[in-house]
């Protein structure tokens, strides 16, 4: 659906990407994750070209946008829809006329506007708003305006610039939920920019992982919290697993320290158990959890190993067969 290609923007001595290269596939949503001042919104408003790139191709759906004239491209730019931060509601229009510009400025009729908007309203679960200003509105219904905008022409892409950040932790558990919903029903193709690893667990099928204007890692998001590569992937990983143990809990330790990453069935089995019937060790756990991405279980777990030295090793190559990642964090044995 969306393929980037050697894509570059400079502005003058600054270069805000490099050489990127993505391919998102339709009707998935596609996360793009990173710091402030990554490149992660540069680099979304070059697919519909509200930045042009210095250099490179955005191809959407097989046509290669940089290569359309202005008018070709503002064309192009009603089958890609886009909700933003700040919502750039208009405050002297209510929900239903915020909603109708898009349509008009498409150019539809009076009888297709009237149609329309209340089904978008409906979609967004904003019907009984139709008549308030945006000033009347939460941030959540805000963005459900803004969303509803976007849709108006019904869009072949959806682009979020970082649309949850504004908004408190509950309403953005409900625009995500919304996003969801209209990727599932329409097979609207969504591309998410975002600086939290939350939203793209989620949401996201798959997520690209911006460093300095670069895309360093791309995987499925299942694979990104499973096995992440690079050490800015493993940054945001740890926003969410809160794995770093107070110095406290490592200190006078008497056996070797281990983080075990449990993937899939693993996860659910009695590997633990296990490993203490069958080696003479006696193990403590520091700390663990089990968390869901995609339905599948991932569990991590940091353990201390007591016993005589062949025992301990024994013991790690055992669980490291049957896991899908062991790490040795301190050996005191």
């Amino acid at each position: 659906m969306i393929k980037i290609v050697d894509v570059t923007k400079k502005y003058d001595s600054v270069t805000a990407v490099k050489q990127a290269n993505l391919h998102i596939a339709k009707g998935e949503i596609f996360g793009i994750i990173g710091y402030s001042g990554a490149g992660k919104s540069t680099l979304l408003r070059c697919i519909n070209l509200l930045e042009r790139p210095t250099s490179g191709k955005i191809l959407v759906d097989n046509k290669d946008l940089t290569q359309l004239t202005d008018e070709e491209v503002r064309k192009e730019r009603l089958k890609i829809g886009m909700i933003f931060q700040h919502f750039h509601l208009i405050s002297s229009k209510k929900v239903y006329d915020n909603i109708a510009f898009s349509l008009k400025a498409a150019g539809k009729s009076k009888d297709e506007i009237k149609k329309r908007v209340p089904e978008l309203l409906d979609m967004v679960g904003l019907t009984d708003r139709a008549d308030h200003y945006p000033a009347q509105l939460s941030g959540g219904q805000k963005q459900r305006v803004g969303i509803a905008r976007a849709l108006a022409n019904d869009p072949k892409v959806l682009l979020c610039d970082e649309a949850t950040s504004a908004l408190d932790p509950t309403t953005t558990d409900s625009i995500l939920a919304l996003l969801k919903k209209i990727n599932e029903e329409l097979g609207i193709t969504i591309v998410l920019i975002t600086h939290e690893m939350e939203v793209v667990q989620e949401v996201c099928d798959r997520v690209a992982v911006m460093e300095d204007g670069e895309v360093v890692e791309v995987a499925d998001i299942y694979d990104i919290f499973a096995q992440p590569q690079k050490d800015i992937t493993k940054q945001f990983v740890r926003t969410i697993q809160n794995l770093i143990l107070p110095k406290r809990l490592l200190e006078n330790r008497k056996g070797t320290i281990v983080q075990i990453i449990f993937r899939g069935d693993s996860a659910e089995e009695s590997i633990i158990s296990e490993t203490f019937s069958k080696y003479d060790v006696e193990i403590n756990i520091l700390h663990g959890q089990i968390v869901y991405i995609q339905d599948q279980p991932l569990g991590t777990l940091i353990v201390e190993i007591i016993g005589d030295e062949s025992e301990i090793r024994k013991s790690i190559d055992y669980i490291h067969e049957r896991t899908s990642q062991l790490e040795v964090l301190t050996n005191v044995a």
